[in-house]
């Protein structure tokens, strides 16, 4: 009985570590920017491979928001401050509007220039609120005075 549950506890040992090899790769992958749209101070960023936690998608806009503005000219400001960010998941590529819920850019005179709508995550700033993250499972963040990451409750 002994040498099954050694063999059995092999076997899982394998497959977490299979398992957790998979994760480690997936999160290692660098964020693929596919294309980017922009309408006034609205901006759609189209990715693969963005991370996966709340942190990770956090300190990957604060690492590379520089590289953006510099490289794509992002975010781009109303006069009074405000912007928009939206990190879309660029899924299954460009599809035609023939599906319910896409999301079409004007920008593109092509047939195929919509996209399945799974925003992942947003940066909005605004003189009042200052810069928010919102995740797209139901968490928002401030970033506040003091450039700290504080959680938003909502009542």
């Amino acid at each position: 009985m002994k040498e099954k549950n050694k063999k059995i506890l092999a076997v899982l040992s394998l497959i977490g570590f299979v398992l957790l090899s998979y994760l480690f790769w997936l999160s290692s992958r660098p964020v693929e920017i596919i294309s980017i749209h922009q309408r006034n101070n609205y901006s759609s960023v189209l990715v693969r491979n963005f991370p996966f936690t709340d942190k990770g998608k956090i300190n990957w806009w604060l690492k590379n928001k520089g590289i953006l503005k510099e490289k794509y000219n992002i975010p781009k400001p109303a006069s009074d401050g405000f912007y928009t960010v939206i990190f879309w998941d660029f899924g299954e590529g460009y599809q035609e509007e023939d599906k319910y819920d896409r999301l079409c850019f004007e920008d593109m005179k092509t047939q195929k220039n919509c996209i399945d709508k799974n925003a992942i995550f947003s940066v909005d700033h605004s003189r009042n609120m200052g810069t928010t993250f919102v995740v797209y499972d139901g968490s928002d963040y401030r970033l506040n005075h003091n450039d700290e990451i504080v959680k938003i409750q909502h009542k």
